[in-house]
């Protein structure tokens, strides 16, 4: 499995490492199979995060023939001065990205069947503003959920969210539940296992998928 994690500005850092770390872990596991690389819609360029100052450097391009799954993590930092809203940072952040290439790039992901898309936190409101999520079920950081909704995807509060082809996590630890639900469905649960022990994490609840039935209202 070749796995690109796009990077972006104002990109929230655990949402890109913490699926890294376990994804990266993993193909160690398993001799190779995954591999996980991080990209930018412009090419190999240092990316500055939205906390702390930190840099992180991308070593590729984005590009959907070379990947297997693309996963886009959210959004965070300090708003710039005269912009007012703490409510509004995701949202100026996004937005900003959504004026590169990064849409149109993701766009061809989607349409590719052979590539899955993945999100950590905001990252699905990134794709659902992209116009990509209509219709579909996912999940984000518990205070977008009324966001992710106005877009048209059926919001669904559950911490990994497996839409087939689109798979989300919520908050920015579930990053590391996403990565190793990835694992145990691409590569297998024994991989998965061995790196949940090495990571010292127990993944939490239950990865929500549109099958069974429907629970009754309690």
């Amino acid at each position: 499995m070749r796995v690109q994690i796009v990077l972006f500005d104002g990109f929230d850092p655990l949402d890109a490492v913490a699926p890294y770390e376990v994804l990266y872990a993993g193909g160690t596991a398993s001799g190779g199979a995954v591999t996980v690389e991080l990209v930018t819609a412009e090419g190999p360029r240092p990316v500055a995060a939205g906390i702390g100052g930190l840099v992180l450097q991308a070593t590729a391009a984005l590009d959907p023939d070379r990947a297997d799954l693309i996963l886009v993590p959210g959004a965070a930092g300090r708003l710039e001065e005269g912009e007012e809203g703490p409510d509004e940072l995701v949202h100026v952040l996004l937005a900003r990205a959504l004026e590169t290439e990064l849409p149109a790039l993701l766009k061809a992901a989607k349409d590719d069947p052979g590539v899955t898309l993945a999100s950590v936190c905001g990252g699905s409101i990134l794709l659902a503003l992209a116009g990509l999520l209509e219709g579909r079920r996912a999940t984000t950081h518990h205070s977008g959920l009324d966001v992710l909704a106005t877009t048209g995807v059926h919001a669904v509060d559950a911490r990994v969210v497996d839409d087939g082809d689109l798979v989300t996590a919520a908050g920015v630890t579930s990053g590391l539940d996403l990565g190793l639900h990835l694992l145990e469905r691409e590569v297998g649960p024994q991989i998965a296992h061995a790196v949940e022990t090495l990571f010292a994490h127990e993944r939490r609840g239950i990865v929500w998928r549109d099958q069974g039935p429907a629970p009754a209202t309690f």
